[in-house]
């Protein structure tokens, strides 16, 4: 996905909340739900456009689902921001 998805995604209070969530450890999604005021349908929504944006992933095992973060997805937004405040090309 692109920075433009990314920072989409991170535009969002919740959002930024469960990946702050998911720093600590891989969690299920009824796990993340217990920590918010929302209903289970809004917090897989937040889910599927993390999920989208490639900032976490997801593991099944036996009955459930497990998110967890995707650190290399920061490093690329990261990369990206540095080289904005970096000196433009003098040519004239």
């Amino acid at each position: 996905m692109g920075i433009s998805e990314t920072l989409k995604a991170i535009a969002d209070p919740v959002r930024r909340d469960i990946l702050e969530m998911l720093k600590q450890e891989k969690k299920s999604a009824g796990e993340i739900a217990e920590k918010f005021n929302l209903s289970n349908a809004t917090v897989s929504y937040h889910l599927s456009q993390l999920k989208k944006a490639d900032l976490i992933s997801e593991n099944r095992y036996k009955n459930f689902i497990y998110y967890e973060l995707n650190t290399s997805v920061f490093e690329d937004v990261i990369s990206w921001i540095y080289r904005l405040g970096g000196k433009k090309n003098e040519k004239d």
